[in-house]
């Protein structure tokens, strides 16, 4: 199939005023053309719907990330050697 050209969109549009009639052609435009609109914003919707699934879904695997490492834990410092081992520190207050 090669381009289409002017002549062959000429003869299209004489068969068409020839089927439908010259008065019919603007309403089968328009119609045309809502149906285009309709299909395009169920279109551009769906795309939407796709988007925000994959956003969830990326979110979701961030959190199952966060939940298998589990939180971040330091180890504990070295007791100086004025504290003892056995005992936790608490500060001293008046007794």
């Amino acid at each position: 199939m090669g381009n289409i050209g002017a002549t062959e969109i000429i003869l299209i549009l004489l068969v068409l005023i020839l089927l439908f009639g010259a008065r019919k052609l603007p309403e089968l435009a328009r119609g045309s053309g809502r149906a285009l609109r309709i299909f395009k914003a169920a279109t551009k919707g769906l795309v939407d719907d796709e988007d925000e699934a994959k956003q969830a879904e990326e979110r979701q695997t961030e959190e199952r990330r966060g939940i298998e490492s589990g939180p971040t834990t330091y180890p504990a410092a070295p007791p100086t050697g004025s504290e003892r081992v056995d005992e936790p520190h608490r500060p001293e207050t008046d007794r």
